[in-house]
């Protein structure tokens, strides 16, 4: 009986792992791609193509193939075509020269080009603009510069206790995640048949979806922080974590850097990995701001998770973006235990809970509007800053070139020390530093 179901749940596994199922979700949601094709060989030796006057790309695999194409395979030939070609069945069991009359057919490109190799990319057809401007929306609440945008405006307009633990899980949520794909090593789902709607990440491992971890993490966590803390309905804030959560997680297939089963673990590990810390969230909070040792276990604790998680594989940007989470907790943890012993930034008392948001106004919302532009200001510089002088210097230190900055990057005594250096001073700069400049404003 175990045997049996060990088998099912292997290949459930294996069924929902096809690159078949990503690429037929795309085709669903309007996307294809136009790989380059590879002519065919006749009997007689001459090259021709199965149809006439249509070039056939390279038959590794489709969205009904049970052959897996390897990835990021596209081919030898020049000539491109769409992925599915006119006498192709469509995984709506309709013809695909009938899908192929569409009113409005826009070509795209990748939004990045891949950080690690440069590569922009192929160009793609979209065919239902406002679910690719959706999913693009979702896949960038999982990135950088969102969470540069939305940390901040919580920390500094909202709530600054939900913030500052919401980094805590965020860290930790990401240097897990990043750390099993090394581990686990499972490539990107192969293309063709999956359509690279996004390059940007298409170098790192894919065994489980980070975004999918973040984009659960984070709206849960929210949720969970906040409810009983302001006053809103359980029902409200249950679907917007919800809604959050699977718009970021279906983004992912849809842009073709997941697969099915990705996703799926990655949801379901960052609830486990919430599970964990909601017990002892507001533990570590209070050890942060008031242990007089907590500086200190902050850098060793974040720097050799850090040094752990380098050692994991070779060079990869799954490696600089935990670095980067685990030095922009570092920084927000060791300002929140200067903010507490200096008196800088006090929580409300629990008997004014639950908290109520004031009533919106004109003067409220271009306050906060002020406050969060001269924020984001201040630490788009700080890190422009940091970055402009800390690898050059770093170059210096390790007697490596400094005008490949890319090439300097793969180095991990490069790499890690830059990462951490430029975002604790960046989480630093945000909890702690930009506050101060607000009362110097009287913005506070």
């Amino acid at each position: 009986m175990a045997n049996d179901f060990v088998e099912k749940f292997v290949r459930l596994c294996n069924h929902l792992q096809h690159p078949r199922h990503v690429a037929r979700f795309q085709y669903v949601c309007g996307v294809k791609g136009t790989f380059p094709v590879k002519p065919t060989k006749s009997d007689g030796g001459d090259s021709e193509t199965e149809h006439p006057g249509l070039r056939k790309r390279v038959q590794q695999g489709g969205p009904g193939s049970d052959v897996p194409a390897g990835n990021g395979a596209t081919g030898d030939a020049t000539s491109p075509q769409v992925n599915w070609s006119p006498g192709d069945v469509t995984p709506d069991g309709s013809s695909a020269a009938a899908a192929d009359v569409e009113p409005v057919t826009t070509r795209a490109k990748p939004l990045r080009r891949n950080s690690l190799t440069g590569d922009v990319g192929q160009e793609f057809l979209i065919q239902n603009k406002f679910l690719f401007y959706l999913f693009t929306f979702g896949t960038e609440l999982g990135n950088e510069m969102f969470f540069i945008a939305f940390f901040p405006f919580l920390f500094w307009n909202i709530d600054a206790l939900v913030s500052r633990r919401l980094i805590v899980v965020w860290a930790w949520n990401l240097f897990v995640g990043q750390s099993t794909k090394d581990m686990v090593r499972w490539s990107r789902p192969a293309s063709p048949p999956v359509v690279k709607v996004e390059v940007f990440y298409n170098s790192e491992y894919s065994m489980p979806s980070t975004h999918a971890m973040t984009g659960t993490a984070i709206p849960f966590c929210l949720f969970m922080l906040t409810y009983g803390r302001w006053q809103y309905s359980f029902l409200f804030g249950f679907c917007v974590a919800l809604s959050w959560s699977v718009l970021v997680c279906v983004s992912r297939i849809y842009m073709g850097m997941h697969s099915v089963l990705e996703v799926i673990t990655g949801f379901l590990y960052s609830l486990l990995i919430l599970a964990f810390f909601q017990p002892i969230l507001g533990k570590i909070d209070s050890f942060y701001m008031t242990d007089p040792f907590a500086p200190l276990v902050i850098i060793v604790s974040h720097v050799s998770f850090g040094l752990v998680a380098f050692s994991l594989d070779s060079w990869s940007t799954s490696r600089g973006d935990t670095a980067q989470a685990l030095g922009t907790g570092v920084g927000a943890a060791i300002a929140t235990h200067v903010n507490h012993q200096l008196g800088l930034l006090l929580d409300p008392p629990l008997s004014s809970l639950p908290l109520t948001l004031p009533p919106i106004t004109a003067g409220l919302v271009v306050l906060a509007l002020l406050r969060f532009f001269i924020g984001v200001a201040v630490i788009l510089v700080t890190r422009m800053v940091m970055k402009a002088v800390t690898i050059p210097f770093l170059c210096r230190v390790f007697g490596l070139p400094s005008d490949n900055v890319r090439q300097a990057r793969q180095h991990m005594k490069v790499e890690l020390p830059y990462r951490y250096i430029v975002y604790s001073v960046v989480g630093f700069s945000c909890v702690c530093v930009v506050p101060l400049i607000f009362r110097i404003l009287n913005l506070a």
